[in-house]
C-alpha cells in the first residue's frame, strides 16, 4: 500500500507529497521534496513510526529540488538513493543544479528549497528503463520517462504508478495541469512517456503535485491536450519576438481562466501556483521552441 504524505509545501497542504511503502526489510520512501519540508517530513514519517535513520531506501523520479532537494540528508544517513542515470552526476556534485536554482530564485532559495550537498557516489544505485529492483517483498520497476526532464523515473508498485512530474499536477477537483520548466521540456518525448503509461493500463497513478489518480485514462487524456495547448498557445507570441517578460503575465492569465473554468478557486489557485509556478512554464516552452527551431 502507498502511503501519501503531505508535506505542507509554504504553508499549503497538498502541495507536494512523498510517498511511503513499507516492505519486510522496512520502510521504503518515495521523492523526499526539497531540504526546506524536511522536518514536516520527519513529522510524517514520525506518525508512521519511523524516523530518517529508518528509511534506508529512497528512490526519486528526478532531481529537481521540489522532489529530491532533501535526498542528501537521507544519504547522510546511509540511505541508498535510486535515480535515472543521467541525474547521478548532479547529485554527486550539485553545484551547477544549486547555481541553476539561485539564478532564478535569489534571495528566496533558502525559504524554498533549503540547502543542498553532494552525495556520495556509493550512495546512489542508478536504474536502467524496466529494470526491477527488489527490496524485500516489494519489486520496483523503473520506467525511464523523459518529456518533464530527461532523467525522470516513474516507479511501478504492483499494478500502481509513483509518476513523479510525467503524469503532471492536480490539486483536489481540479484540473490536470503540466509543469513545464527550463531546461529540459519535450513535447514530443512526454507524449511518448504518456502513451507508455496509458499502454500499462495502470490502476492508479501517484502525483507529487498531488496525490492519487484512480480515472488514470481520462487524466492522461487531459494532460496530453492541455501540454498541446500551453505549447501552441506560446508559439505566435514568441515568433512575434515578444520577450519572457512580456509574455509570463499573459500566459499567467491564460493559465488563471482555465483553472478557474475547471472549477479551481480560493487557496487551491495559490496551491497551484505553487506545486507548478506559471511563470516557469514560459522558460520551459520558450525554451523548447527555440531548441526545436534550431534543430530544424
Amino acid at each position: 500500500m502507498i502511503k501519501v504524505m503531505d508535506l505542507n509545501f509554504l504553508g499549503h497542504s497538498e502541495t507536494i507529497a512523498s510517498f511511503l511503502v513499507e516492505s519486510s526489510e522496512g520502510p521504503i520512501l518515495f521523492e523526499t521534496g526539497p531540504h526546506s519540508t524536511l522536518p514536516i517530513l520527519e513529522k510524517r514519517l514520525s506518525e508512521h513510526g519511523y524516523q530518517i535513520k529508518d528509511i534506508r531506501h529512497v528512490f526519486i523520479t528526478h532531481i529537481h529540488l521540489d522532489h529530491a532537494g532533501a535526498a542528501w540528508a537521507f544519504a547522510k544517513n546511509g540511505s541508498t538513493i535510486y535515480m535515472h542515470p543521467a541525474g547521478e552526476r548532479h547529485m554527486v556534485n550539485p553545484e551547477k543544479l544549486y547555481n541553476s536554482a539561485k539564478r532564478i530564485y535569489q534571495d528566496d532559495m533558502d525559504r524554498l528549497w533549503g540547502e543542498l550537498h553532494p552525495i556520495p557516489q556509493e550512495n546512489i544505485w542508478t536504474v536502467p528503463h524496466k529494470e526491477k529492483v527488489k527490496i524485500g517483498n516489494i519489486k520496483v520497476k523503473a520506467w525511464h520517462t523523459p518529456g518533464h526532464a530527461v532523467h525522470h523515473i516513474a516507479w511501478q508498485i504492483g499494478n500502481e504508478l509513483i509518476a513523479g512530474d510525467v503524469a503532471g499536477c492536480k490539486i483536489g477537483n481540479g484540473i490536470v495541469v503540466p509543469p513545464c520548466p527550463p531546461p529540459d521540456i519535450n513535447i514530443e518525448d512526454w507524449k511518448a512517456s504518456i502513451r507508455l503509461i496509458k499502454t500499462r493500463r495502470f490502476d492508479a497513478l501517484y502525483l507529487t503535485h498531488y496525490g492519487k489518480i484512480t480515472a488514470v485514462k481520462t487524466h492522461l487524456v487531459e494532460l496530453e491536450g492541455r501540454l498541446q495547448n500551453w505549447a501552441n498557445w506560446i508559439k505566435p507570441f514568441l515568433d512575434n519576438n515578444l520577450s519572457k517578460k512580456e509574455i509570463t503575465p499573459l500566459f499567467q492569465e491564460y493559465v488563471k481562466k482555465q483553472l478557474v473554468a475547471g472549477g479551481v478557486e480560493g487557496e487551491d489557485l495559490a496551491r497551484y501556483e505553487g506545486a507548478n509556478p506559471s511563470w516557469m512554464s514560459v522558460a520551459g516552452l520558450a525554451r523548447y521552441w527555440a531548441k526545436k527551431e534550431a534543430a530544424d
